[in-house]
């Protein structure tokens, strides 16, 4: 089985969320099941700079918008990752954000950008590399949205269908819109512009057109792929996800051990398993030394890997801080965003150096520092998709605090008296996105955090659990045996 995915991030090369995370383990999985599995990326620095073994595959001359675009198959460092690479410099080579220039305003090219990734890996599905052609192409989020539609549109050109479809939502709320005008410069029809193809509101949406066109739709959790068939998380289109309910289903992504294991993770200060977390102890002492938080063994160390926006519940956690740092808590926090969120914790941390510790952006390094060396992983969101933090936590027996809702009611179980009693609690829960309800969940996890049995009990159950993605490279690789019989 031949699998292209579609995407515009690939750990480690380039990362800016979870995207990355998922399109770097997913392919890998797959091969262990005998897919030859190819990633199809566009030609950003991070890419064109540090590919290994470039062979050019195509020149492909102007294109959407560039003088000179050619086609290269590349090797990821480290990896056996095959790597198809757009090299595009007009619309790619660009430096810092992938998607957004230096005041983070979204590149006005955007449409034209995303919109050659959808057709190069249409063309992969033909005979543009003579070599390898796609049998079922795979789609991430909103940048390879068209690629459904291309492939669409040349089977009813010719009458022959090049290959099948999948188009997986990663956060439904980032969806590719631009207005009408664009669908000029796409090489589209025109009669593909209606309610049934890629109209939204009068404008031309990328997210839609993979919807609607990829033979089946996946999620990234199962919770996720029910609550988006809904009004309130449905951002507008759930109808069309209601009518495509029997094409749609909830895949749960997880976690690669290469990557994400305090048993064998090199940028931690010590490595520990389920039978022994002494290390956990020197991970603590050193993330507290790092931030230059006061040395403290008593209470529990609350944590935020994070992009810092409201719907990550982060208006949560800065109206529950003295919740944390009145009883003692420490508060680590690592993520960017919301300029507002930022400058509040930055500027409670500032008030509590010995307590509370803020660092704006991403860090891989300070990541995993943080998940090793903290008690309580926090994730108290709006909506989340699936959420890989919540895993990492889990992994490394750093217990996760979520609200009860998609890919995090999925994996986390709250430490509830009945579920302590059953052995089957493995963080805390709560259900309504206040701060009351957060403030609750953040006092259960001191309760526990002070009986040390208990707790040791529940952090062994979390690190126990089956998280790879195993489970998930069978399920897609039954979607694609599906569709392309």
């Amino acid at each position: 089985m031949r699998v292209l995915h579609v995407c515009s991030e690939l750990f480690p090369l380039l990362k800016t969320g979870g995207l990355a995370d998922v399109t770097g383990a997913l392919p890998p999985a797959l091969a262990e099941l005998g897919c030859d599995s190819r990633v199809l990326v566009p030609g950003f620095p991070a890419f064109m700079n540090n590919v290994i073994d470039k062979e050019l595959i195509a020149d492909l001359g102007a294109k959407f918008g560039a003088a000179d675009v050619r086609l290269y198959l590349a090797k990821t460092p480290d990896s056996s990752i095959s790597l198809y690479v757009i090299d595009a410099p007009d619309l790619f080579d660009r430096p810092g954000n992938p998607y957004a220039d230096a005041d983070n305003h979204a590149y006005a090219d955007n449409y034209r950008r995303f919109a050659l990734l959808g057709w190069v890996a249409a063309q992969l599905a033909g005979s543009l590399d003579s070599e390898w052609s796609a049998e079922v192409v795979h789609g991430h989020d909103w940048h390879a949205g068209l690629a459904p539609a291309y492939l669409k549109a040349e089977e009813i050109k010719t009458g022959q269908k090049l290959a099948a479809s999948i188009f997986t939502v990663h956060n439904l709320a980032y969806q590719g819109v631009f207005p009408y005008r664009v669908l000029a410069e796409i090489d589209l029809p025109i009669w593909f512009f209606n309610i049934h193809g890629l109209e939204f509101h009068g404008q031309v949406s990328f997210l839609k057109a993979g919807l609607f066109f990829a033979d089946k739709i996946t999620t990234v959790s199962p919770s996720y792929s029910r609550e988006i068939q809904g009004e309130e998380q449905g951002c507008g289109l759930h109808g069309l996800l209601q009518a495509r309910s029997h094409d749609l289903s909830g895949v749960l992504n997880g976690v690669d051990p290469a990557v994400w294991s305090p048993v064998t993770d090199s940028l931690i200060a010590a490595n520990y398993n389920t039978r022994s977390v002494a290390g956990k102890l020197a991970c603590r002492s050193a993330l507290q030394e790092y931030c230059g938080l006061a040395k403290q063994d008593e209470k529990p160390i609350f944590a935020i890997v994070s992009r810092l926006t409201e719907q990550k519940g982060l208006n949560l956690v800065l109206a529950g801080i003295d919740e944390i740092l009145s009883r003692g808590g420490q508060l680590v926090i690592l993520g960017s965003g919301d300029a507002e969120l930022e400058a509040a914790f930055s500027e409670r941390a500032a008030a509590n150096p010995e307590l509370m510790a803020v660092q704006l952006g991403y860090d891989e390094v300070h990541a995993h520092r943080i998940i090793a060396g903290s008690d309580v992983i926090m994730v108290p969101s709006r909506f989340e998709p699936c959420g890989l933090t919540q895993l990492y936590g889990l992994s490394y027996g750093t217990l996760p605090l979520v609200r009860k809702v998609g890919g995090l009611a999925d994996t986390v179980t709250d430490s509830s008296l009945e579920n302590l009693a059953d052995g089957t609690a493995s963080g805390f829960v709560f259900n309504g996105f206040d701060v009351a309800e957060f403030g609750a969940a953040v006092r259960r996890a001191f309760a526990l955090h002070a009986r040390k049995a208990e707790w040791k009990r529940v952090q062994k159950y979390a690190m126990q659990q089956q998280l790879g993605w195993d489970a998930a490279a069978k399920a897609y690789y039954e979607l694609y045996q599906q569709v392309s019989n």
